[in-house]
């Protein structure tokens, strides 16, 4: 049985300053800031969450910044490339707009019927804002700095660099549930479920790109989605039944994980669309304290104290 995957969850990356990282993503793409909380495994740094109004599964991008971090290499065995849906027709407002602000994009190129822009964030991460003829019913962020019409609904798929695609398209199709769309020269893409923004993962293997290396810019996991831990963990046994060495079930209070690494080298994740982030603040105020899991809790003042602040 295939695990019933729906599409991404959220993907994770890696910051060098945190201040800097928190106004691009807010004041520059125009994203809510959803949650402010640590990393769970180095309490000493933090984990930003950014997406929409209400931090749905499938429109978070989130970073682990590490102060003075050196950059990495975006390369092979790497998410390579994270795409947000904007709507058609919405590239020129960003193009302007990104060349007001002096943030350094690419031309413009067509991939696949669309339009796709891409921008490099202050550590020179790899962002794709993909303006799609496909109907994404997704709300956009109220945002004081983009304007409704032209703002980013979610993601609109990930794009994965490796040297062999094969396994990890095997991985995709024979156990996640996914399916092959198009291919069109050194990319192929995939969908999960219905298909449509928020469901596609790309494989890339341009031969000119270099392997990857950690460090600020790059992206450190790709999570994806299911409705429920019952759901997770049959996508485990699955997955432990291919082969692939898979975590346990871990609780990360705003849904459940489990971790394993593709045969291209990507760290993947699968997580649960539950409970959310709405568990320890509401909606309306994410984003507005620290938040911290319960084991944590004890450690509050010695967190605080030791972590930068953000404004």
């Amino acid at each position: 049985m295939k695990p019933t995957v729906h599409g991404l969850h959220h993907i994770t990356a890696i910051a060098s300053d945190p201040r800097q990282n928190l106004d691009f993503y807010t004041r520059v793409l125009g994203l809510r800031f959803v949650k402010k909380s640590v990393n769970q495994d180095d309490p000493g740094t933090y984990h930003l969450y950014y997406g929409d109004y209400a931090g749905s599964p499938g429109t978070i991008l989130t970073f682990f910044p590490w102060a003075g971090l050196r950059r990495g290499r975006p390369g092979t065995g790497q998410s390579y490339a994270t795409g947000f849906s904007v709507p058609a027709g919405s590239l020129p407002f960003w193009q302007k707009r990104l060349a007001e602000l002096k943030v350094a994009t690419a031309p413009a190129e067509r991939r696949f019927n669309e339009e796709v822009l891409t921008v490099f964030d202050p550590d020179g991460l790899r962002l794709e804002l993909v303006a799609t003829p496909e109907a994404d019913p997704r709300a956009p962020t109220p945002s004081a700095d983009v304007p409704a019409q032209f703002a980013i609904r979610g993601f609109h798929g990930t794009t994965l660099a490796l040297t062999d695609a094969r396994p990890t398209a095997s991985v995709l199709t024979d156990s996640m549930g996914y399916r092959q769309l198009a291919q069109a020269g050194h990319r192929t893409r995939y969908a999960a479920g219905a298909g449509g923004p928020g469901t596609y993962v790309d494989l890339l293997t341009d031969p000119a790109l270099p392997r990857g290396l950690n460090g600020a810019g790059t992206i450190h996991h790709v999570a994806f989605r299911v409705p429920d831990d019952a759901t997770e963990v049959a996508a485990r046994s699955v997955l432990l039944g291919r082969g692939l060495q898979v975590s346990p079930v871990i609780d990360r209070a705003y849904f459940k994980s489990i971790y394993y690494r593709e045969p291209g080298g990507v760290l993947f994740e699968i997580a649960t669309d539950q409970p959310g982030f709405a568990i320890d603040e509401p909606v309306e105020q994410l984003g507005t304290k620290l938040s911290l899991p319960p084991r944590l809790e004890p450690h509050r003042a010695e967190i605080e104290a030791a972590l930068p602040a953000l404004t």
